[in-house]
C-alpha cells in the first residue's frame, strides 16, 4: 500500500513540475503568491503507548507536557521550483512503572517489582519541498515531500542487579556507585534516536462563505517501512486585521504524532501524542 501511494504521488508531482515548467513564466509577484510565513503552536498532548526493546514494551505512565512548535514557510512565484517550509518539533516527556516482570534497555537490565523511570526527550525537524496545486482565497492543496531529521534519546534508570557490593570493594572502580542496596544499584541505560526518515506532505485549507475563518488539515506520513511515524493536525484558522503590513492569524486545533519505532538501535515505540494546540501565523 505504501510503496502504490508512493509511486502516485510521484507520478502526480512530476506531471505537475512538467506542465509548469512547460508554461514557465515570471509574473508579477503579490501578496498571495509569495511571501514568509512565521508561525508557533503552544501544544499540551497527551502521551500515551510503550517502549523498550522487542519484547517487552513497557507502559511507563508518561507525563502530559507543554511545547511551543515553530515553522518558517517561504513561497515564491516561480512555478516550476516547489515551496520550501521547515518546522521544528519537541517531543519530552516522562513516566514511572513498578516492572512486573524483568525488562532489559540498552545495555542494563532491570528485575521484576523495581521501579523505574523513563525519559523520552526526542525532537525532529522537518525539510519540506512542496507545491500549491491549489491556491486560492477560498481553496488551497498543497502535496510534496519532508526529510524528518530525528535527534535525541531515550533513557530508562532504576535498580539493577549487580555481582559485588561496591560499598564493601576494597579498590572500587571510579564510577561504581556506593549506594547500599543489597545486590542492586541504580543505574540507566540510553538509546539514540538519531535517523532521518522520508515522509508525504499534505496540507489543504478552505475558507468558509462570509466569514473570516479558514478549515485547515496538514499530515505527513513516513514512505519507509523501517519505522510507522504520522503527524496530523486539523483546525480552524481567523484571519485577524493587518498589522503594519502584516497578516495575521489565529490557529485553534487538535494534532495527533504518531511514532512506532521498529528496531531503532535496538529501541521499540509505540506511542501516541495527542492534543490541542493554540498558534499564531505572521504572513510578511
Amino acid at each position: 500500500m505504501i510503496k502504490t501511494v508512493f509511486a502516485a504521488t510521484v507520478a502526480a508531482l512530476l506531471t505537475f513540475t512538467a506542465s509548469a515548467t512547460a508554461q514557465f513564466t515570471y509574473a508579477p509577484t503579490s501578496r498571495d503568491d509569495v511571501g514568509l510565513y512565521l508561525g508557533g503552536q503552544f501544544w499540551q498532548p497527551d502521551a500515551t503507548g510503550v517502549l523498550g526493546a522487542e519484547n517487552p514494551r513497557v507502559d511507563f505512565n508518561l507525563k502530559k507536557q507543554q511545547h511551543i512548535q515553530y515553522f518558517i514557510d517561504v513561497k515564491h512565484p516561480v512555478a516550476a521550483l516547489p515551496h520550501l517550509r521547515i518546522s521544528t518539533t519537541q517531543l519530552d516527556t516522562s513516566g514511572q512503572t513498578t516492572l512486573t516482570q524483568q525488562f532489559g534497555f540498552s545495555d542494563k537490565t532491570f528485575p521484576v517489582a523495581a521501579k523505574v523511570d523513563a525519559s523520552f526527550n526526542v525532537s525532529y525537524i522537518d525539510y519540506t519541498l512542496y507545491y500549491a496545486l491549489f491556491d486560492s482565497d477560498k481553496f488551497s492543496f498543497e502535496l510534496g515531500f519532508s526529510a524528518r531529521d530525528l535527534n535525541g534519546d531515550v533513557t530508562v534508570a532504576g535498580t539493577t542487579k549487580i555481582s559485588h557490593d561496591p560499598c564493601n570493594d576494597p579498590n572500587p572502580a571510579p564510577n561504581d556507585p556506593c549506594i547500599d542496596l543489597g545486590n542492586n544499584a541504580i543505574s540507566s541505560g540510553t538509546i539514540k534516536t538519531d535517523n532521518i526518515n522520508p515522509m508525504l506532505f499534505v496540507a489543504t485549507s478552505v475558507a468558509l462563505p462570509s466569514t473570516q475563518l479558514n478549515v485547515f488539515a496538514q499530515a505527513d506520513f513516513s514512505l519507509l517501512n523501517d519505522h510507522r511515524l504520522s503527524d496530523y493536525q486539523l483546525g480552524f484558522s481567523y484571519d485577524l486585521h493587518k498589522l503594519m503590513r502584516v497578516d495575521l492569524q489565529v490557529t485553534l486545533g487538535y494534532r495527533v504524532v504518531n511514532m512506532a519505532f521498529e528496531n531503532l538501535n535496538s529501541l521499540y515505540t509505540d506511542l501516541a501524542f495527542k492534543g490541542a494546540f493554540v498558534g499564531l501565523i505572521a504572513h510578511f
